[in-house]
């Protein structure tokens, strides 16, 4: 065995041993109704953080953190290959909240909320809302300071899990003078706070995993501002780069370890033999080798200070258009039986084998975080130096 690789091959059998003992069976069958979800990802995040998996990516000083990059990768492999809940309810809280609260919370801050991550409270994030959404900086949920506290007033869109959520981060317009982005504030909310109403926004394949927020007279202390006041756009990139590198490592590397699935529906259709299908399978199993490099070097950029304007936009943009090869060929080699209404499976992620569920949920990547159009101009304008889109452009009359 490679000498330096040999560290990780050990970790990998470490894990692989910890999983098959502690890992939850039959969890699929059960995760159909959010009773059993909620159960499911408390204790598997428990489970998680009391062995030392949950947060691999926190820094060192908190109990299992420090992971490189490498070894991450091995630890979310292992747990694709296990079959594990992907820890949906704690995914906000553990990246975006996490990783937000260490670039800009303050000593005290931190030393209140992170604690309380890694004990199980729920994030969720409110940033989207009603023509606001891909245009982030348009967004018109106003906050005004009286005293010690922010007043909050408006409405939050397509909040990941907002339904079960004990906190969220909020972004909010305390003021309209100057450019959009400088009149945006970024406050942590409590969710049970006078004023907050929250509402699941039924999917149409079945699933709830967003709700809308209303805010009605809402009162956030001033202390729980991250960052001071019109500093918000540059706060919410944060948490934003954090969805485009490392969430998407973990959901790239966890793409990878669900090939099999793939695999399976060849094998069980009897196309073993069939060229057309193995190609496209070749093909695909490139695209997600790229998808996983590229996230890997995003992140190992970002580590050594390297990081350019349209990086993170690479990585989500590459993500995204490879989850929607992944879950089309999981539909059309699915055949008839690949359409027909399965029960969704909560915290089942995006490759659950529910292939028609799978294939209509990729589009939410497409969408979520910044749409593929959105991305493309970042990336054309920003990273390739291309001419900028005309703004205002308007259909000229017929002649």
């Amino acid at each position: 065995m490679d000498k330096g690789t040999e560290p990780l091959e050990s970790l990998r059998r470490e894990v692989r041993d910890w999983l098959e003992a502690n890992a939850p069976k039959d969890w699929r069958a059960a995760c159909t109704g959010h009773a059993a979800f909620l159960d499911t990802q408390r204790g598997w995040f428990a489970k998680l953080a009391e062995g030392g998996y949950a947060v691999p990516h926190w820094p060192a000083e908190w109990p299992g953190g420090g992971r490189t990059l490498a070894e991450q990768k091995v630890i979310y492999e292992e747990l694709a290959r296990a079959d594990t809940p992907r820890l949906l309810l704690s995914f906000m809280s553990t990246y975006h909240a996490a990783s937000t609260l260490f670039e800009w919370g303050s000593a005290a801050q931190q030393a209140h909320y992170i604690p309380r991550i890694l004990q199980g409270e729920i994030w969720c994030q409110g940033f989207s809302e009603p023509n606001a959404g891909s245009d982030l900086a348009a967004l018109r949920c106003r906050a005004e300071r009286r005293g010690d506290v922010y007043v909050v007033n408006g409405q939050k869109l397509w909040s990941t899990m907002g339904q079960f959520a004990d906190k969220c981060l909020l972004l909010v317009r305390t003021s309209s003078e100057g450019a959009k982005q400088a009149g945006l504030t970024y406050l942590l909310l409590d969710l049970k706070a006078k004023g907050v109403t929250v509402r699941p926004i039924h999917q149409i394949h079945g699933d709830e995993e967003f709700a809308e927020v209303f805010l009605d007279d809402v009162e956030v202390p001033v202390a729980d501002r991250l960052g001071e006041e019109g500093q918000g756009w540059a706060v919410a990139q944060s948490t934003l780069s954090s969805e485009r590198g490392l969430t998407l490592m973990e959901l790239s590397a966890r793409m990878r370890g669900s090939q099999w699935r793939i695999a399976d529906l060849i094998r069980a259709s009897g196309r073993e033999e069939d060229a057309g299908v193995l190609r496209d399978f070749g093909r695909l199993a490139t695209k997600i080798d790229a998808a996983v490099a590229i996230a890997d070097q995003f992140l190992a950029n970002r580590i050594a200070g390297e990081e350019r304007v349209g990086d993170a936009s690479l990585v989500k943009l590459t993500y995204s258009r490879t989850l929607r090869a992944f879950t089309d060929l999981g539909v059309r080699l699915g055949g008839i039986g690949a359409q027909y209404h399965e029960p969704i499976v909560f915290g089942g992620g995006m490759e659950t084998g529910n292939w028609m569920a799978d294939f209509m949920n990729s589009y939410a990547w497409t969408i979520a975080g910044g749409s593929d159009e959105v991305q493309r101009n970042i990336i054309a304008e920003r990273l390739l130096g291309m001419p900028r889109e005309p703004k205002g452009w308007t259909v000229g009359a017929a002649a």
